[in-house]
C-alpha cells in the first residue's frame, strides 16, 4: 500500500545543513529497503498560484490559499505493508526533518 508522509513546516528557517544531511540519510534508506516511490521539496509558499475555475468564471491568485503559520513543506510518497509500518518510517522522517510529519493513505 502506498503512503503520503506530508511534511509541515512551521519553523522560522529552513532545514539546516544537518537537517538536509539527515534527510539525506533516512532517502537512502527508504530506497535501500524499497519503501521508495517519490519524494520532493515544495518552494515556499509566496511562490503558489491558486486557480479555481469553480462555477464558469476562472479565477486565478497568487501567493497561498489560505494564510497559516504552518505548510506544506515537501513529501515522501513510500509503499508499506500496512499502516503501522508506515507511522515508523514517518516517525524516522520527522526525527530526520526535524518537522511534524502527516501520513496518510491513498485510496
Amino acid at each position: 500500500m502506498q503512503y503520503l508522509l506530508s511534511v509541515v513546516h512551521d519553523q522560522p528557517t529552513l532545514a539546516t545543513p544537518e537537517e538536509d544531511a539527515a534527510i539525506d540519510v533516512f532517502n537512502e534508506r527508504l530506497q535501500n529497503e524499497n519503501h521508495w516511490v517519490f519524494a520532493g521539496g515544495l518552494a515556499a509558499p509566496e511562490t503558489a498560484t491558486v486557480l479555481d475555475n469553480r462555477g464558469g468564471a476562472g479565477m486565478v491568485t497568487d501567493g497561498p490559499f489560505l494564510e497559516s503559520k504552518e505548510y506544506l513543506a515537501g513529501f515522501w510518497i513510500i509503499e508499506a505493508p500496512d499502516l503501522d509500518v508506515a507511522l515508523k518510517l514517518a516517525a524516522e522522517g520527522s526525527k530526520a526533518c526535524n518537522r511534524k510529519v502527516e501520513v496518510r493513505p491513498f485510496r
